[in-house]
């Protein structure tokens, strides 16, 4: 009763559910094959002008065995305001990592996802490239991303046509370890549509973790994303900024 209390009280959230899912948090560092991985529960109470509700759940598990790590992801959130229907939004993320040199990886993905807040009925990813290790040392390390994604997205904006294209995501990593308890990641990603730079998504987000019992972390998430082109209705920039607790398992 006093765990669940304490994640009660400490897992607020403020947040617009960016578009962009930052793949680098879903790596959990471990030394050891076979599954590990983390699951967490937030629920907020706000008021403004507005009284709003939010409801959400986060589980990713991953498998490593030697050259090869595979990641699942699946993200809910529910928003209430002022007592209107719940508008959720939803993410489902699978993806496939074989590191062939010591500082090179070929990675595969795949990516369901809507979001009524930002008029996104379905949008699905496919695309695969190269990951970079930039770094040596086990306290710090630096990567970078340059990979080709199919899309497809169907908006309720009642005006946008169904798309299919092909843009690119570039990311740049780095993930920081100042103690053995403590945990900096950050990830800027870039994401051009091919046919018309000009329609391009920038998604930053850097998170702290702090461990502090049985597997149990504080962690706290700052997200920013800007899409050049949105739905209609939709601003270009929105932002997440999210405190809680969640549970590791190795």
């Amino acid at each position: 009763m006093k765990t669940l209390l304490l994640i009660i009280c400490l897992a607020g959230t403020l947040s617009c559910y960016g578009q962009i899912l930052n793949a680098e948090s879903l790596r959990k560092v471990t030394d050891t094959s076979g599954w590990s991985g983390s699951a967490s529960a937030h629920f907020a109470l706000k008021r403004n002008v507005n009284d709003f509700v939010v409801l959400g759940s986060d589980i990713h598990v991953q498998y490593k065995m030697d050259k090869h790590l595979l990641l699942f992801k699946n993200d809910l959130n529910f928003q209430k305001i002022e007592g209107n229907k719940f508008e959720n939004s939803g993410i489902t993320h699978i993806r496939y990592n074989h590191r062939f040199h010591p500082r090179i990886a070929w990675e595969v993905f795949t990516q369901g996802q809507y979001n009524k807040v930002s008029l996104i009925n379905f949008r699905g990813l496919l695309g695969t490239g190269p990951r970079f290790k930039l770094s040596r040392s086990e306290n710090y390390k630096f990567y970078l991303g340059t990979l080709v994604m199919y899309e497809y997205e169907e908006t309720a904006d009642n005006v946008t046509p169904v798309l299919r294209d092909i843009r690119g995501s570039s990311y740049l990593s780095f993930s920081l370890f100042p103690t053995e308890r403590i945990s900096v990641v950050s990830t800027t990603y870039y994401q051009p549509l091919f046919k018309q730079f000009s329609d391009y998504r920038i998604s930053s987000q850097s998170s702290v973790a702090v461990e502090l019992f049985g597997g149990f972390d504080l962690k706290i998430t700052y997200t920013f994303v800007y899409d050049a082109v949105p739905a209609v209705g939709i601003p270009n920039s929105q932002y997440d900024f999210r405190t809680g607790i969640s549970y590791s398992f190795n």
